[in-house]
């Protein structure tokens, strides 16, 4: 079983990412929603696991994102599904999940027959944000937050689910799925940036001393410094790019930070 979570967490990230660079903005979100679509199937494994008395991790191989064409993703990610396939169970849940990515599959062969194949973009390294005129200081500064900012995340999805996945509290359980929501979105918006400006990157292993927590207390209290640090991150690049779209963008993200604050405080209160 933890085989295939693994296997599942890196066709998420997979599929996750070719939404981000993929530049047809139909295409990326039908790809978008795929990924949420797959990463439902982790929420229903792990949940399995757990209930089996197993373990799971989120260990992860290398994941070579970088291709040339959008259809160069499409046959790709084809492979990677057919690919997959052969290890699932003969159980009721990975019916649900066969059937779901059988019609993944579908709508990728579909786009090979019924689009026309597009150069990608993500991966030059140019670090030129599109329609922005930003000086090297000011690109500097967002390239770096924007490769912390992404991995944090990703990071948090992952610890946020693990902490849900074996709480017994409703709260937590509600503060968490909040809190994931949130960084779904925030991941999003910082993966689909980093494509703009070619330096889409898959964010790296996150290890197990950062989600097996038995004291709940000191977790909550290092996730509220965290994000008391990402929201001084946010202050500070809305300062640095002197743009008022982009500096917009970063105060707004500063304030749904101070909700996710409010939201830990509350369970350290419980």
């Amino acid at each position: 079983m933890n085989k295939i979570y693994q296997a599942k967490h890196e066709l998420w990230l997979k599929v996750l990412f070719t939404s981000f660079a993929i530049n047809d903005e139909q295409i990326k979100s039908t790809l978008y929603d795929f990924s949420q679509i797959l990463f439902r199937h982790l929420k229903w494994i792990s949940n399995d696991i757990k209930d089996k008395g197993l373990e799971y991790n989120y260990d992860k191989g290398e994941i070579d994102i970088q291709k040339a064409t959008n259809f160069e993703f499409f046959n790709y990610l084809i492979n990677e599904l057919n690919s997959i396939n052969s290890m699932y169970l003969d159980t009721p849940l990975f019916e649900r999940i066969k059937t779901d990515e059988a019609f993944i599959l579908k709508t990728l062969q579909i786009l090979l027959k019924t689009t026309q194949d597009t150069k990608i973009t993500a991966f030059n390294k140019e670090r030129i944000y599109p329609n922005k005129v930003l000086d090297k200081t000011q690109t500097d500064a967002l390239t770096i937050f924007l490769f912390e900012e992404l991995y944090k995340e990703y990071e948090l999805i992952l610890i946020y689910s693990y902490m849900q996945n074996y709480t017994n509290d409703i709260t937590q359980y509600n503060v968490y799925q909040d809190l994931i929501d949130e960084s779904h979105y925030h991941l999003k918006s910082f993966g689909n940036m980093m494509s703009k400006m070619g330096i889409l990157a898959i964010p790296r292993l996150v290890h197990e001393h950062l989600y097996k927590r038995d004291d709940i207390q000191k977790f909550l209290v290092d996730g509220i410094a965290e994000e008391e640090g990402a929201k001084e991150e946010c202050r500070k690049l809305s300062e640095a790019v002197n743009d008022e779209e982009l500096s917009h963008f970063f105060n707004f993200i500063n304030f749904q930070e101070s909700w996710h604050i409010e939201l830990m405080k509350k369970l350290l209160k419980d």
